[in-house]
């Protein structure tokens, strides 16, 4: 796409976009606690329609949710020039980083958080039967690197779309290999049961389909309309993306409503070593972004990349090692449940610190 083809139109489009998601984005934080409270309450009042919409499932990957995050992706992948995507090679940078935090770092600090925390600060108020297990379910989150949501978090801090699209695959071909003997190691046992028809089909589902989708997509209405045509559709699909967004934390919350409100305590203090290991994850990244003078809007997705955690995969290992009532099982579950409002969180920082970080990158 010519970056000087028609600029008074494109400059025109660009505007009604940011201003048709200018509404939803400033107020994110109050519709995703509203969201917070709607879902938990939906899932305690209505826990047998809540029950149906959850097992909605294949080889452990919920499809009510599949679609919602296909409604979220697939307008930011529209966005990518597929064409262009031989250029990321040239941050090569953000990518040795994004890979450093993700699988030297998280699952190793996931563990030692997991040791200081659930075996020492709050092994009081624990199940003394589920300590070790709680662990495991924990590490099993941190060794599996998030494939499907970094899509949003990026188009939400004006991510380079073709380095996060990279980044994300490059992750999906080193988890293949490198997420059962990590596991296997940090967890002591010999021989991880992979859940490979969850792998495969997330990836399959949330990468390759809507990758098609969007390439195709996006050629057909280049060649019928031109950049105008593209931007008044990335316009129109803005809030059904961040709509979707939002009805995704509903189910998520839906979905474990009696859970949560059962045993809140031991959601809150599972929270702690998560919540710990998303800031200083992605502030490590962050900030060695910085200091190898990387751009921020590939510094922006590295950081969100190496926090956040593909929580299909871990819950399913989770069920498969532990069973589906296992402490283990538990962890992976507030995984989910915090992923969406402490990622948003984490938008938020590298986004309103731009003018901090491009202070000594420029």
């Amino acid at each position: 796409m010519s970056a000087t083809s028609q600029p008074a139109g494109e400059a025109s489009a660009a505007a009604h976009a940011k201003n048709s998601i200018g509404f939803f984005e400033r107020h994110l934080t109050v519709w995703v606690l509203l969201c917070i409270v709607a879902g938990t309450l939906l899932g305690h009042l209505l826990p047998d329609t809540f029950a149906r919409l959850g097992g909605m499932q294949l080889a452990q990957v919920n499809l009510p949710v599949a679609v919602l995050i296909w409604l979220m992706i697939i307008p930011m992948l529209l966005k990518i020039d597929f064409g262009a995507l031989s250029g990321v090679r040239r941050q090569w940078k953000g990518i040795a980083v994004t890979l450093f935090i993700n699988w030297a770092v998280k699952p190793f600090s996931m563990a030692l958080l997991g040791w200081i925390f659930i075996r020492h600060v709050f092994a009081p108020w624990l199940p003394t039967d589920q300590l070790d297990s709680y662990v495991a379910g924990l590490i099993l989150l941190a060794a599996a690197p998030c494939t499907a949501m970094v899509f949003v978090w990026s188009n939400l801090c004006n991510g380079e779309p073709n380095f996060t699209l990279s980044q994300v695959a490059l992750n999906d071909a080193i988890m293949v290999v490198a997420f059962a003997p990590i596991v296997g190691l940090l967890l002591g046992i010999s021989a991880i049961t992979v859940p490979w028809n969850t792998l495969i089909l997330s990836v399959v589902l949330y990468i390759v389909v809507p990758v098609l989708i969007s390439a195709v997509l996006r050629r057909v209405v280049l060649a019928h309309g031109g950049p105008n045509a593209l931007q008044r559709l990335l316009a129109r699909l803005g809030p059904i993306s961040l709509g979707a967004l939002l009805l995704t934390l509903v189910l998520l919350f839906g979905f474990q409503g009696q859970q949560i409100l059962a045993q809140p305590l031991v959601i809150a203090m599972l929270a702690v070593p998560i919540l710990i290991q998303v800031y200083g994850n992605s502030a490590l990244a962050y900030v060695l972004n910085r200091a190898f003078r990387v751009p921020h809007c590939v510094a922006a997705p590295s950081a969100l990349i190496g926090a956040s955690n593909f929580f299909e995969l871990a819950v399913a290992t989770a069920v498969g090692l532990f069973g589906v009532h296992s402490g283990a099982a538990l962890a992976t579950v507030v995984g989910v449940l915090i992923e969406v409002p402490v990622m948003l969180s984490v938008v938020r920082i590298v986004t309103t610190s731009r003018r901090w970080y491009e202070a000594q990158t420029v």
